[in-house]
């Protein structure tokens, strides 16, 4: 299950999480000095940038198999309105183990 971020510092560039569009995203800041509530990343559904705010958006930081199943399929645990997946139809890169 996604874990849910509520304090600055718990997301850190590196990491994936799901922004207040549902998309997965790559974070590339978090907890910086001039916005200690601000998380911005990229989109890994349509590569958009995101910017979130930890205290209103309701971040939550992704596994790898997490944001790999919300590229290609939505969220598991939310009704999304926007159904990316139906619209950019991918071949699932899905990792073998």
């Amino acid at each position: 299950m996604p874990t849910l971020i509520s304090q600055p510092g718990e997301l850190l560039p590196g990491e994936l999480y799901e922004d207040c569009r549902f998309h997965p995203c790559l974070c590339i800041e978090g907890n910086s000095p001039e916005d200690l509530d601000g998380v911005y990343g990229v989109s890994l559904v349509d590569g958009t940038p995101s910017g979130c705010s930890i205290s209103n958006c309701g971040i939550r930081k992704l596994t790898l198999q997490e944001a790999v199943h919300w590229k290609y399929h939505g969220p598991r645990d939310h009704a999304v309105d926007d159904h990316w997946w139906e619209r950019w139809p991918q071949v699932d890169a899905t990792p073998r183990e």
